[in-house]
């Protein structure tokens, strides 16, 4: 009996440890000015997974995504980070929110060398010059910035101002901003710091009406976002908004009330209703098996982070690494997500290139 005993406990304890294998963190903003874009990615990267699982695992071993709230604070970031990697064995960092978060985290993966895959940032410091742990899986914030000013200046509207936080993220936004205006040969009409906890944007946003600009970029959290187009409405102001993709979700829209009609939002896949792209099909088609009404962009960004990741851990074999993994994603070259085709190498971990332009409707949804 003894003897049955332990080794029934051997084959318990070997079992775990093989799923342990596949543990995945994820320290992010559940919480703050970015927790609505935050969930809907999650909700994503958890819908893939869950049908991953549900077909048993990758290899047979099922991923487990660890999921903490780091308050949008870089500085718990690293904390949580750390914790994940030393204490819960987690074989990657996954879709971790905000620009400076992201930078936090870098010495931390040099340090144990743990990638960290699909950072839910565009911010060009991770694209360049190649950091040899981060894997993104979407474009650049300088290249929707550049592209949305251009359009802007398209259909005659020359009179632009930027509103940017005033840190890594805003500074980057915004000088994809400055590639675009410099493209049309204009200027702002107005360039704005502002804080990145609790801003008030009353004074800049009468300034703005005063100068009768006729388009304002934001380039801020959707909270914060939402909070300087409700200044800009209140300051009498009828300016066109347009801001990035880390505020193209469902829950920004819902921020912004009244005033979502006609806000610009860039974005980073396929329209998330054009089912004519097989990823997109994909996540419908899985999300209707759940219930649910459809994807939000935001979704979409969490489902083909969370595809890019599992083909990762499916190359690095039945006993996966870090370093297996971080390998194996390197190796990944024009893997098809659905559509969209991705690639690395030892000189590029952007991934995907992809950037558009959606306009909020009148019913309160996204639109190409």
């Amino acid at each position: 009996m003894t003897k049955t005993w332990f080794i029934g406990l051997a084959i318990a304890l070997a079992c775990a440890q093989t799923h342990a294998q596949l543990r995945i963190g994820q320290p992010s903003g559940f919480s703050g000015s970015v927790a609505a874009g935050v969930k809907e990615n999650t909700d994503g990267a958890k819908l893939y997974f869950d049908a991953v699982n549900a077909r048993g695992g990758v290899n047979g071993q099922p991923i487990e995504l660890i999921s903490v709230d780091d308050k949008f604070d870089p500085k718990l970031t690293v904390e949580l980070g750390r914790e994940l990697i030393t204490k819960r064995g987690v074989l990657a960092l996954f879709l971790n929110r905000g620009t400076p978060h992201a930078q936090a985290l870098m010495p931390l993966l040099a340090e144990h060398k743990v990638p960290l895959v699909a950072p839910s940032t565009g911010a060009m410091v991770l694209h360049e010059p190649v950091n040899p742990w981060i894997f993104n899986v979407r474009a650049t914030y300088q290249r929707e910035a550049a592209r949305a000013i251009e359009h802007l200046a398209s259909i005659g509207q020359n009179r632009i101002a930027i509103l940017e936080t005033d840190d890594s993220f805003g500074a980057d936004g915004a000088a994809g901003a400055m590639q675009g205006f410099a493209k049309v040969k204009l200027e702002p009409v107005l360039r704005q710091k502002t804080p990145r906890e609790k801003p008030d944007f009353s004074a800049v946003a009468a300034e703005i009406a005063k100068l009768q600009a006729q388009a304002v970029m934001v380039i801020a959290s959707a909270g914060n976002t939402a909070n300087a187009v409700h200044a800009l409405r209140a300051a009498g102001s009828r300016a066109q908004v347009v801001t990035l993709s880390n505020n193209a979700s469902e829950g920004f829209i819902k921020l912004l009330g009244e005033h979502a009609r006609g806000v610009i939002v860039t974005q980073v896949f396929p329209n998330e209703r054009s089912v004519s792209f097989p990823l997109i099909k994909e996540a419908q088609d899985l999300a209707k098996a759940k219930g649910l009404d459809g994807v939000s962009p935001a979704m979409m960004e969490g489902f083909a982070a969370a595809k890019v990741l599992t083909e990762g851990l499916r190359r690095a074999g039945p006993n996966p690494t870090p370093q297996k993994l971080r390998d194996a994603l390197e190796g990944l070259s024009r893997y098809d997500l659905g559509g969209l085709t991705v690639s690395y190498s030892a000189t590029n971990h952007t991934g995907l290139d992809f950037a558009d332009l959606s306009i909020v409707d009148a019913n309160g949804r996204f639109r190409r």
